[in-house]
């Protein structure tokens, strides 16, 4: 189910400048170093460079169809091209998320699109969800962090001979998800919880649940999955207009999808799922009380979309978890790492550290810096010094200009400062690392993106 060059046009009211309306347009890329043999090449306008200028390379490297803004075109080079097709648009960003909103509704609102939002959790629900429905249904779902105005566009132009689809939504500011949820259409939302992420840019979290709420505005019949354990999500639920269907999943709180006789181990977790009338036994292949909740919402989609019991718990106990997130490396000597250094929000790194002090080997966090938290970051970073004492962490190292606040609350609360270690220069942490002469030790990484902080775990795992 593809769309043609001239499909293309009218949905974008774009221009053909040279080549036939009638070429299938299957496969879309935005970077002309991954381009495959006929694929359709967009040209997206960046912050470092504009992509609208590559067009020739695309054509070159094997595209068949350009998309692309704000060229001008030689009669050499359309001579040269004629067998291939240039559609002209006046945005192209605008355009590929058109492209992807006319593609979803080729396969009708009643097509399984399954959408997930929320402060933390949202990639790993997303894996879980997906790994169950492909038990029944050929799923496509995001691929890593595809979840923004460009991300959720290319992967909805996957869709190809799929059953269900699971898309992550991810915000940084009102009006983000608006626009997302109006080109995916979805048919069952998730809202994983109501956090701290983002809130140096919304202001408060009754603004990050405003912003997450915006999610239901591009459904014809608004469906929410929810954790009914987070206190903004349970408030909203008992106070929702009637138009929205909500089903909940939670540990502490009476719910769906509720777990008991929850044990958690160094590397899974094992617990009892009641399901409705339902109750059967599942373990979890990552370690984690958070990966608990993201069973228990995948167990309430699988519900929903008719799957067997068994069906269900088979898609949570083979899923994968995607790179970089609570990812585990056992090296010799028994240490193991766990690189969860993709993101970072006080949410997340709470259950980093939880997850961390389970085990009974020796524990160091490296944390560093959590991003956009405007004038709430040096309390928050100062509850992640709390949590690091309350869980007993043996050692803490970090790095990051706002990562220092966590070392002083961990000092404030009489974690002994032989123990604590800053580094204004993160590259220095490797070396101590190694001057430790380490074994039978469980080395935790956490901190935004933009710290960096998976280039380090690469450089350590390859010593």
């Amino acid at each position: 189910m593809n769309l043609l060059v001239k499909d293309i046009i009218k949905t974008t009211n774009g221009k053909l400048i040279i080549g036939n309306e009638n070429i299938e347009c299957k496969n879309f890329c935005i970077d002309t170093r991954k381009i495959q043999e006929n694929d359709v090449y967009v040209g997206i306008k960046g912050e470092k460079f504009d992509g609208n200028t590559l067009w020739k390379e695309a054509l070159e490297n094997g595209a068949s169809v350009d998309i692309i803004a704000n060229i001008d075109f030689s009669n050499e080079n359309l001579e040269k091209f004629k067998n291939k097709a240039i559609i002209l648009v006046d945005d192209t960003k605008k355009a590929l998320q058109q492209i992807a909103k006319k593609k979803r509704e080729m396969y009708g609102k009643d097509f399984p699109i399954i959408a997930i939002t929320g402060s933390v959790g949202k990639t790993s629900t997303k894996d879980m969800v997906a790994n169950v429905l492909n038990q029944k249904y050929k799923t496509l779902k995001t691929e890593g962090n595809f979840n923004n105005d460009v991300g959720l566009p290319l992967t909805l132009l996957r869709l190809e001979n799929h059953e269900a689809a699971v898309v992550e939504m991810g915000m940084n500011h009102f009006g983000e998800i608006r626009l997302l949820t109006n080109i995916a259409n979805p048919t069952i939302s998730v809202i994983t919880n109501i956090g701290t992420s983002h809130i140096g840019n919304l202001g408060s979290r009754e603004n990050i649940l405003k912003a997450k709420l915006e999610i239901l505005e591009g459904m014809d019949k608004p469906t929410l999955v929810l954790n009914e354990d987070n206190d903004l999500l349970q408030k909203w639920r008992k106070e929702i207009s009637e138009n929205v269907i909500t089903y909940t999943y939670g540990i502490e709180n009476n719910a769906l999808a509720q777990a008991k006789d929850i044990k958690l181990n160094e590397e899974n977790s094992e617990f009892t799922c009641i399901l409705g009338e339902n109750k059967f036994n599942v373990k979890v292949p990552v370690a984690g009380i958070h990966f608990v909740y993201n069973a228990l919402c995948s167990a309430v989609i699988g519900n929903l979309l008719g799957l067997t019991i068994d069906e269900i718990k088979r898609g949570i106990e083979t899923f994968e978890l995607t790179k970089k997130r609570m990812e585990i490396i056992n090296l010799k000597d028994g240490i193991t790492v766990i690189n969860d250094a993709y993101n970072a929000s006080l949410e997340s790194m709470r259950a980093s550290i939880q997850n961390l002090a389970g085990y009974t080997r020796k524990k160091i966090a490296i944390l560093g810096d959590m991003f956009e938290l405007g004038e709430f970051s040096e309390n928050l970073h100062r509850e992640v010094g709390k949590e690091i004492v309350k869980n007993n962490i043996d050692t803490l190292i970090c790095s990051g200009e706002n990562a220092k606040f966590i070392v002083e609350e961990a000092k404030k609360q009489g974690m002994n400062k032989e123990n604590i270690h800053y580094f204004e220069n993160k590259e220095e942490i490797l070396n101590f690392l190694n001057s430790l002469h380490l074994s039978n030790t469980v080395i935790l990484w956490k901190a935004s993106n933009g710290m960096k902080f998976f280039e380090l775990v690469e450089k350590y795992i390859k010593q």
